[in-house]
């Protein structure tokens, strides 16, 4: 294996000129440069990850702390942070964090071990914070707004709303809400953020809201379905419901064919997120960025690291509608047409998403 000091000898420069472009220093001329990196490719050096860490201060690591990978909503966010960091010199290193009390214990041992952190979802103490300034290691959130740190976002009430408002427009009245337990030990806040938002737009349109219409179970789709068969077996069931996620509402859309009743002649059903699952099931959601939230989060933590400070930025939230939602009593038929008008228009705009990606 090449060692620092051959690719010195072969481009006919010192060690430390090696090192300089190695760490991506300005102080070093083109002309020069390129000889390193010539000398680089052809000797296929490697530089030793911990002796950089040494000799910059730097691991050229960053960390992705979040919850459950495997839930589409966390993937997606992903994608779009892979897609940033793939294009930089840093390496990518992923938390999950699951269990009650993994929060703390990976925000503690973090700081010393990367040069930057985004945290998607979850939101560190005060004390963690100090802890990250004090070692100099920028943090970013993702999905959790804060005061004192750069964070990407959505605004949760406001979804609830458009949501809720786009069941009431079609004549709905009795409206339920299936969301998230909100005493979780992760400290989610998205769940009780849309609830507010469904009873602000119920409020604003004069429908008193029936508390037991308004559900919260553990997350996750099987959790959805028992607690909506529950609910729609009920003689007094709703006309329609509003899932604080996709994953909920596709919960409640099995239960609901469980007992027989069509989607949405019998029930209307609004899900959050827009994840893939939602556009080949047909789900009307409020569809949130998610891959461009995770760019967004990671460019963020890129300018920290690069000494530029960072600003957060609030995404827009947008109502999309398919083939689950339509006035109370609907025909089936009317359910398909729109169906199959609102997959044309999701064709359309992927034929022209692609359009514009191969003429960039």
């Amino acid at each position: 294996m090449a060692t620092i000091a051959e690719v010195a000898k072969r481009a006919g420069v010192g060690v430390a000129t090696v090192s300089r472009v190695l760490n991506a220093s300005p102080a070093v001329r083109d002309q020069t440069r390129q000889r390193v990196l010539d000398a680089i490719a052809d000797l296929d050096y490697a530089p030793n990850a911990a002796a950089r860490a040494l000799s910059t201060g730097r691991t050229e690591s960053v960390g992705v702390v979040a919850p459950f990978f495997t839930r589409p909503s966390v993937m997606e966010r992903l994608r779009g942070v892979s897609h940033v960091l793939a294009g930089s010199r840093y390496q990518l290193v992923l938390f999950d964090v699951e269990r009650p009390g993994q929060d703390s214990r990976s925000f503690r041992d973090l700081p010393g071990a990367l040069d930057g952190l985004l945290s998607i979802s979850l939101c560190p103490t005060d004390e963690d914070l100090e802890r990250f300034e004090a070692a100099g290691t920028p943090i970013v959130l993702v999905d959790h707004p804060h005061e004192r740190v750069p964070a990407v976002h959505t605004d949760d009430v406001a979804g609830g709303r458009l949501a809720t408002e786009h069941l009431l427009e079609l004549g709905h009245r009795r409206i339920a809400f299936v969301g998230d337990l909100e005493h979780n030990y992760h400290g989610f806040t998205s769940s009780a953020m849309r609830r507010v938002g469904y009873q602000e737009a119920l409020a604003a349109a004069g429908v008193d809201p029936d508390p037991a219409l308004t559900c919260r179970t553990a997350h996750g789709r099987e959790p959805a379905a028992a607690l909506a068969g529950e609910l729609l077996a009920s003689p007094s069931r709703p006309t329609a419901v509003f899932a604080a996620s996709d994953t909920q509402a596709v919960g409640v859309l099995e239960a609901a064919r469980e007992l027989g009743l069509q989607i949405p002649g019998d029930l209307s059903i609004v899900g959050y997120d827009d994840i893939e699952l939602a556009r080949y099931a047909g789900l009307t959601t409020v569809a949130q960025p998610l891959e461009e939230s995770g760019a967004r989060g990671a460019e963020l933590l890129l300018a920290a690291l690069d000494g530029t400070t960072p600003i957060g930025h609030q995404l827009p939230v947008r109502l999309v509608a398919r083939s689950t939602t339509s006035a109370p009593g609907r025909s089936r038929g009317a359910g398909a047409r729109q169906q199959h008008q609102a997959d044309g228009r999701d064709r359309r705009r992927q034929a022209r998403q692609d359009g514009n990606r191969v003429r960039s």
